[in-house]
């Protein structure tokens, strides 16, 4: 599929495999974020949709 140019092996063994260590960095990040929203409880907000409206309706007489 792809063959390796020598440049890009040099720069391999000079710099390491960043885009191997960035894909690796993701994968952890994905996993973790995964984790947190699933011991998350259901996000119920506290405010009105709108400001400017009341949070219960005004009672009626």
């Amino acid at each position: 599929m792809f063959q390796e140019t020598p440049i890009y092996s040099r720069l391999i063994t000079e710099r390491g495999d960043v885009p191997a260590q960035v894909c690796g960095e993701a994968d952890r990040i994905h996993r973790h974020l995964a984790q947190m929203l699933h011991r998350a409880p259901a996000f119920q907000p506290s405010a009105p949709r709108n400001v400017f409206e009341p949070k219960t309706p005004p009672a009626v007489s």
